[in-house]
């Protein structure tokens, strides 16, 4: 999983580039496929049934699932967010990034709180810890900017499936020590999804995207995370 992650964050990084006013996600979403194909892995996203496309593509409101249509153009203001997963030599991983783009001061703090905040969840994958923690580093971080952590979605365990357990709310919930122990030698997708308005979330016409129920916007930062005997390793940077 190690050489896995480091191809998919060779993608992400490139990808990014590409994340810019006037493109739009269909061509991004290809050029996505692409940059795997040639990293000599597949399009995780396109091995869960009924979806066909090798990314998330989400604009301001949209939290997560968004299809990559070609009428999805990127303009100034927009907040982007990009989901991807690359299966890899029988295993997968996963990571998500948020850009804005041309965004006035108060959208970039929102921004800088959602990456601080997944340092921090990465900092609690240690053995011993448990999941809660994890949680708990989530949410300390997003209220404490005032904004709302997303409820209905969870980050997950990853490895021979793109989704195993455990689930990794970005929110806490129940009692420290009954929440699942975080074990070493296990790979983690920490995902931090939040939001400027409830945290309610409604679902698309189009049966995939999930957005804020109030209209406001929505962020995504995650990473696929080894948990080893000297703390954390991130996979996917």
């Amino acid at each position: 999983m190690t050489e896995g992650g480091k191809k998919l964050a060779r993608v992400k990084n490139l990808l990014k580039s590409q994340v810019k006013i006037g493109a739009n996600a269909q061509d991004l979403d290809r050029y996505a496929e692409e940059l795997i194909l040639k990293e000599g892995g597949k399009p995780s996203f396109k091995m869960v049934s009924s979806y066909y496309w090798t990314t998330c593509v989400n604009v301001n409101d949209g939290i997560v699932h968004g299809i990559p249509k070609k009428e999805l153009v990127f303009k100034k203001g927009d907040v982007v967010s990009v989901d991807i997963g690359m299966y890899y030599k029988g295993f997968h991983t996963d990571t998500s990034f948020t850009i804005g783009l041309d965004v006035d001061s108060v959208t970039e703090v929102f921004l800088e709180t959602g990456k601080s905040a997944l340092t921090e969840a990465i900092e609690s994958a240690k053995p011993g810890n448990h999941i809660f923690d994890i949680s708990n580093a989530i949410q300390k971080v997003v209220t404490k900017g005032k904004y709302s952590p997303v409820r209905a979605l969870v980050g997950h365990g990853v490895g021979k499936e793109l989704h195993e357990e455990p689930q990794i709310p970005c929110f806490v919930s129940g009692v420290r020590e009954e929440s699942p122990k975080i074990l070493e030698g296990s790979v983690l997708a920490i995902e931090v999804m939040y939001v400027t308005g409830s945290g309610e979330v409604k679902l698309s016409s189009d049966g995939w995207t999930i957005s804020t129920a109030d209209g406001t916007i929505s962020a995504l930062f995650e990473e696929t995370v080894a948990v080893t005997n000297k703390g954390p390793l991130v996979l996917t940077n």
